[in-house]
């Protein structure tokens, strides 16, 4: 799944273009390189947004094409 999908069906990012825009602004990571949006998130990948004051870091759990509100975060464990 790309990278700025992955994003928005987990909410870590809540529109697909703001994900589009922030991996071409270089403030998305993944495994500690600068991702595109292309990028074909894989289990077991770190992802970090560097977007606002406080950067995020999170593990990829699970890939899943559709995410309700609630199972979401399931997809992903944030890292401290």
């Amino acid at each position: 799944m790309r990278l700025d999908k992955y994003l928005k069906i987990t909410r870590l990012i809540k529109r697909r273009t703001v994900a589009n825009e922030a991996c071409d602004a270089g403030k998305i990571s993944v495994n500690g390189k600068i991702a595109r949006a292309s990028y074909d998130v894989k289990v077991g990948d770190v992802i970090e947004i560097n977007m606002g004051v406080k950067p995020l870091k999170a593990e990829v759990l699970s890939i899943s094409e559709y995410a309700t509100k609630e199972n979401a975060a399931d997809n992903y464990r944030i890292i401290p």
